[in-house]
C-alpha cells in the first residue's frame, strides 16, 4: 500500500535540500516530500532534469506541474516515493475524487453550476447524472485511456458492466425498450426517462477524453440498433436488441461507400432477391464504418431494383473486415467491409423492400443530435483544461492569465461553449415535447444548424486551446495531451453524420 499523508515524517526545508546528488536525491511538490535516489535513472526526461539547481533537494511543484498532469502523483510507483512532508505545510493542489464535480469556472454546464437554475433538469436528471460520473470515473477513464494508448477495444469489464447497469439501452434514448428495465439500479424509471436524461449519459461518457476509444464504445450501437428496434420483424428484432443490450453481441451501421459519403441515394453495393424470394445475395464495400473491426451485425442500407433496402448482416462467409487507419486510435475499430456474395434470409430485411432510404433517414436527427451532446461536451472540457493550465502557466514572471490576448481567447471560447449547450439544451426540450413526425418536420434543420455550429466552433476552440498551451498542445503525453487529441480529432464531428457544409445546405432547405 502506498504510504498516506498522515503517516508521513515531518522534515524542514533545511533537510531536504542536503539530498541534492545523484543516489541521494530528495525533491518537494505541493509540500509532500519524494525521495528520487533511485527513480533518477529511471526518469523518462534523463537524470539531468533531477539535478537541476532548482530541482535537486528544493521546492520543484511549480517545475513539476509544468510538465506533468497532476494524477501521475496518484500512481501507485509514485506514491511509494512519498518519505515525509514540510513541516506545517499542507498540499494547496486538491485532488479531484471520483464523481467530484468540477469548480473550475465554466468546466460544467450552469445546469450543474450551484449558483445557477435550470428549467430543464429535474431530481431524476441529477441523480442520474451523479451515478453516470462516478460510473465514468471509476469504470470507463482508466480503460479508455489505456486503450486510445494502445489501439486495443475496450476492456471485457467494461463493456460487462455498461450491460449490467443497462446503460446500452438507455444510450438509445427514450422509448418502450427503457419500459421495466432497472436503469442504474432504480436511479431513473424506464418509463420516465427523456431526452434530458439521455443528454445526461451523452455529456458524461464524452467526459473520458478519449475520441478513438469513444466511437469504438458501442457508438456503432446508438446508430445501427435503432433500425432493428424499430424496422426489424420478429422474432429476429427481438433476439438482436437483447444480444446487443446485453453486451454478448456488438452492431455497427455500415453506410458510407468509397463512392458515396453524404450521398446516401447512390450507394453502390446491392442485394439481389432470389427467386423463389426466400434470401438476398449481398455484393460489394462499406467504408469508415466506426465500430465494424467489432462487429456481429451490420445494419446496411443496399441497393435492390428499385431503390435502396436496409438489412440486417451478420458477420459470416463472405463478410471481411480490414482496420482503416485514421487520425484517431484503432481502438474505434473503424472498418473497411467487404461482401462477398453474402447470403442472407428474407427475415433481415428491415423496413419495406425499396424503402431502405426512409429507414436510414429516420435515424438522422437522433444521431446528429447526440454528437452535438458529444461536442459540446468536449469543447467545454477542453475550455476547463485552458483554465487549469493558464492559471498555473508562468510566463515573463506573470501567470498566463495575465495576459490580455489569453483573456481574450478565453472571452470568445468560454462564449462559444455556453452558446451551444443553451441550445442544445432548447433543442433538447423540443424533443421532449414533439412526437416522432413533428421532430422530423421540426427539428431536422434546427439540429442540422446545432451540428454544423457545434463543430465549428470545436474546429475554433482547438485553434485557440493549442496556442494558449503552445508546444505542449501539440505533444500527446502530458500536460497537454488532451488539447493534442482534441486538435487532432474534433473534425471527425464536423465530417461524420454529415458533413458542416451538407447539413448547413438541409437545414437552409427545410426553411
Amino acid at each position: 500500500m502506498a504510504t498516506t499523508e498522515q503517516t508521513l515524517k515531518p522534515l524542514t526545508r533545511d533537510e531536504v535540500a542536503k539530498h541534492n546528488k545523484q543516489g541521494d536525491l530528495w525533491i518537494i511538490v505541493d509540500s509532500i516530500v519524494y525521495d528520487l535516489s533511485k527513480f533518477g535513472a529511471m526518469h523518462p526526461g534523463g537524470i539531468g532534469v533531477l539535478l537541476d539547481e532548482e530541482v535537486a533537494g528544493q521546492d520543484a511543484t511549480t517545475v513539476f506541474y509544468g510538465l506533468h498532469r497532476s494524477e501521475v502523483l496518484l500512481r501507485p510507483q509514485y506514491q511509494r516515493l512519498k518519505i515525509g512532508q514540510i513541516e506545517g505545510e499542507k498540499p494547496l493542489i486538491k485532488h479531484m475524487k471520483p464523481g467530484d464535480i468540477s469548480r473550475v469556472p465554466y468546466a460544467e454546464p450552469t445546469w450543474l453550476t450551484p449558483e445557477f437554475k435550470s428549467p430543464y433538469f429535474k431530481e431524476s436528471h441529477r441523480a442520474l447524472q451523479k451515478v453516470m460520473r462516478k460510473f465514468v470515473d471509476e469504470v470507463i477513464y482508466p480503460d479508455a485511456q489505456a486503450c486510445e494508448e494502445s489501439g486495443k477495444r475496450a476492456s471485457k469489464e467494461v463493456l460487462e458492466a455498461m450491460a449490467e447497469t443497462n446503460l446500452n439501452a438507455m444510450r438509445l434514448g427514450p422509448g418502450k425498450h427503457l419500459h421495466g428495465r432497472e436503469l442504474f439500479g432504480g436511479v431513473v424509471k424506464g418509463e420516465e426517462f427523456d431526452y434530458f436524461h439521455e443528454l445526461v449519459i451523452n455529456q458524461e461518457v464524452a467526459r473520458m477524453g478519449a475520441r478513438g476509444y469513444g466511437d469504438g464504445l458501442n457508438a456503432g450501437m446508438v446508430i445501427g440498433l435503432p433500425p432493428v428496434l424499430n424496422f426489424g420483424q420478429e422474432p429476429l428484432r427481438s433476439k438482436v436488441v437483447e444480444e446487443v443490450f446485453s453486451g454478448q453481441k456488438v452492431i455497427s451501421l455500415a453506410i458510407s461507400e468509397a463512392f458515396a459519403g453524404s450521398d446516401v441515394a447512390n450507394l453502390k453495393t446491392t442485394a439481389t432477391k432470389s427467386e423463389d424470394g426466400k434470401y438476398w445475395t449481398i455484393n460489394g464495400t462499406k467504408k469508415w464504418i466506426s465500430g465494424g473491426m467489432h462487429s456481429d451485425y451490420f445494419v446496411s442500407p443496399l441497393k435492390t431494383e428499385g431503390g435502396l433496402t436496409a438489412f440486417l448482416v451478420p458477420r459470416g462467409e463472405g463478410v471481411e473486415t480490414k482496420q482503416i487507419k485514421t487520425s484517431y486510435s484503432t481502438a474505434a475499430g473503424t472498418a473497411y467491409i467487404t461482401f462477398d456474395n453474402v447470403k442472407i434470409p428474407a427475415e433481415n430485411m428491415l423496413g419495406p423492400e425499396d424503402g431502405g432510404l426512409l429507414v436510414i433517414l429516420s435515424n438522422f436527427n437522433h444521431e446528429r443530435w447526440v454528437m452535438c451532446c458529444a461536442s459540446a461536451r468536449s469543447s467545454r472540457m477542453v475550455v476547463e483544461e485552458c483554465l487549469k493550465w493558464a492559471a498555473q502557466r508562468e510566463v515573463f514572471g506573470r501567470p498566463l492569465l495575465a495576459q490580455a490576448v489569453i483573456r481574450a481567447k478565453f472571452a470568445s471560447m468560454i462564449a462559444k461553449v455556453e452558446a451551444i449547450q443553451a441550445w442544445l439544451e432548447s433543442v433538447t426540450y423540443q424533443m421532449n415535447n414533439m412526437t416522432y413526425k413533428e421532430q422530423s418536420r421540426n427539428l431536422a434543420g434546427q439540429i442540422a444548424f446545432l451540428k454544423m455550429q457545434s463543430t465549428r466552433f470545436a474546429g475554433e476552440i482547438a485553434d485557440d486551446a493549442v496556442n494558449i498551451f503552445g508546444g505542449r498542445g501539440l505533444t500527446k503525453t502530458g500536460m497537454g495531451k488532451f488539447i493534442e487529441q482534441f486538435q487532432r480529432t474534433q473534425k471527425f464531428d464536423a465530417i461524420l453524420g454529415g458533413a458542416e457544409e451538407v447539413l448547413g445546405d438541409l437545414g437552409v432547405r427545410q426553411a
